[in-house]
């Protein structure tokens, strides 16, 4: 219909007006000044796709493999935490909308549903994101818990040795459980669909580790994860994961090249290039910047997975282009989830699918294997705009976007 959402962008400006403005602004906020949250808009946008035709691709096919297990286009929900305050029991609307679209669905340790419920959402390939505790007990409880459910591979998180500083949640006040302010009431009363809802439902708790830790309350959720993470995290601790796990091992929150040979080292299968989607480091680099650099590091003995800040098909393109094997997405999801659960959320991910057969077809891409640097060009138009000169030829002799180390290494999977 001509008024529903079109786009991840519509999705997020109909998510602006039906959340109260402090949920609305923990899911979209970033940290610091968000310069790493706008860096990654803009990384995205300089790099301009190159049209392949004439090219027979009559028979293209956009489906991935992942550790196995085949997919139907090369994109992953990523793990979110506090789903359910953008709709309530969130966390199983993703779940299902993600098997619905037969890609697969991250559940967060910070989720607002138990384990349980998740494994039980849908029989789409579910895997499990893992903290590191202070009290490693607790993290090896879950791991063993997730093996137990079925979960087909484990995502460890390690970019949170310290949280990033989330100036919207402060000015806001938000808090777990929600602390009701004046402002935050007439909030509510200019949104009263999500207060209904809200109401009817109780309001959202993050289950795991409210049952793992006895969680009560607290101040902020950086507060939260400030008081049970350890910044301690190093490979040997996991190396202690990869023994006790036998699926597949995957290290998010990557931003460092030089750190691969210590994931190869380890035996690790995959790696998360991201910056937390520009909740952490503020001043980050964005993560389609150095994942060239991943891949020449990797060649094609580790699964490259991407996030932060992919908002279309055509980014997904660009990040397949520069050695990405699938893009994990996080606000896009949430916003579509606040839009309307879990049937908006397959909505979203019908137009992200479509939005990459595009630019699959139109680079010339019959399968992801397809995909280089050489279909990829720097916008001119942009880099003059931002540097005030001239920053590249677009002259033939100058070429494609490039690999750091060269051509990209090895085909996808």
């Amino acid at each position: 219909m001509a008024n529903d959402p079109h786009s991840i962008a519509d999705f997020r400006d109909l998510a602006r007006r039906r959340l109260p403005r402090f949920v609305f602004d923990f899911i979209d906020g970033g940290s610091g000044s968000e310069n790493t949250l706008a860096e990654n808009r803009r990384a995205l946008d300089r790099i301009r796709l190159l049209g392949s035709a004439p090219t027979d691709v009559s028979d293209c096919s956009g489906a991935v493999t992942l550790f196995g297990r085949r997919h139907a286009f090369p994109a992953i929900i990523g793990p979110t935490g506090l789903a359910g305050a953008a709709w309530p029991r969130g966390d199983l609307d993703l779940a299902r909308a993600a098997s619905a679209s037969e890609i697969p669905f991250v559940m967060s340790t910070a989720a607002t549903a138990t384990m349980e419920e998740v494994a039980a959402a849908g029989d789409g390939a579910k895997w499990f994101q893992l903290y590191l505790f202070k009290d490693r007990k607790v993290s090896k409880r879950l791991v063993e818990r997730a093996r137990t459910l079925g979960f087909r591979a484990l995502e460890v998180t390690v970019d949170n040795a310290i949280p990033g500083r989330r100036l919207r949640d402060a000015r806001n006040g938000f808090s777990l459980p929600f602390r009701w302010t004046p402002a935050k009431l007439a909030s509510l009363a200019l949104h009263p669909a999500w207060s209904l809802r809200m109401a009817r439902a109780g309001a959202p708790k993050l289950e795991v580790m409210a049952a793992e830790l006895g969680l009560q309350q607290t101040d902020t959720i950086a507060e939260l994860m400030q008081s049970q993470l350890d910044g301690s995290v190093g490979w040997e601790d996991i190396k202690w994961v990869r023994d006790t796990w036998d699926g597949p091992l995957i290290v998010k929150g990557m931003l460092d090249p030089g750190q691969v040979s210590k994931a190869l080292e380890i035996g690790v299968d995959g790696l998360v290039v991201s910056n937390h989607g520009g909740r952490q480091l503020d001043g980050a680099v964005a993560t389609i910047d150095i994942l060239p650099e991943f891949r020449a590091q990797a060649g094609s003995d580790l699964t490259l997975l991407v996030d932060s800040g992919f908002r279309t098909g055509s980014d997904i393109a660009r990040a397949l282009a520069l050695g990405a094997d699938a893009v994990q997405i996080g606000r896009a999801t949430l916003y579509a989830l606040a839009s309307g659960g879990e049937q908006s959320v397959r909505r979203a991910l019908a137009i992200l699918k479509a939005e990459f057969e595009i630019a699959q077809m139109l680079m010339g891409a019959r399968t992801l294997s397809d995909f280089d640097a050489s279909m990829l060009r720097p916008s001119r138009s942009l880099a003059t705009r931002e540097t005030g000169r001239r920053t590249h030829d677009p002259s033939p002799e100058n070429g494609p976007l490039s690999l750091v180390a060269g051509e990209r290494q090895g085909a996808l999977p």
